[in-house]
C-alpha cells in the first residue's frame, strides 16, 4: 500500500485557483482494473483508490502517512512563472515578432 502526496494544479476550465492550496494524499492502484464483458464498464475492486484525503500543509500529510505506516512519495508543485506584459508592447517599433495582419 503506497500513496502519492501532491498539491493539485488549477483546472484548465477556469482561471481561478480554488482548491489548489490544499495538499492531497491519494493511494496508488494495487489491483488492476477490469472491463465488464457485457456492459463494457471499467471497474476495480480496490476501494482505497476512491479515497482522497486533503491536508492544509505538506507536513501534515507526511506525518499522517508515517503515523499510519503508509509508504508515500511527495510530488513537489510546479509554480508557474508569470511574465509581465504590457498592452503597449504590442505597438513598439522594435517588436520581436512582426505583425500578422
Amino acid at each position: 500500500m503506497s500513496a502519492k502526496i501532491y498539491r493539485p494544479a488549477k483546472t484548465a476550465m477556469q482561471s481561478g485557483k480554488a482548491k489548489t492550496h490544499l495538499w492531497v494524499l491519494e493511494y496508488d492502484q494495487e489491483v488492476a482494473r477490469t472491463i465488464d464483458p457485457i456492459m463494457g464498464y471499467t471497474s476495480s475492486s480496490d476501494m482505497k483508490q476512491q479515497l482522497r484525503l486533503t491536508f492544509e500543509t505538506r507536513e501534515e500529510a507526511v506525518s499522517y502517512a508515517k503515523r499510519n505506516g503508509i509508504a508515500h512519495r511527495v510530488v513537489e508543485p510546479h509554480d508557474p512563472k508569470r511574465r509581465r506584459v504590457a498592452y503597449s508592447d504590442n505597438f513598439r517599433y522594435d517588436r520581436r515578432q512582426p505583425w500578422t495582419h
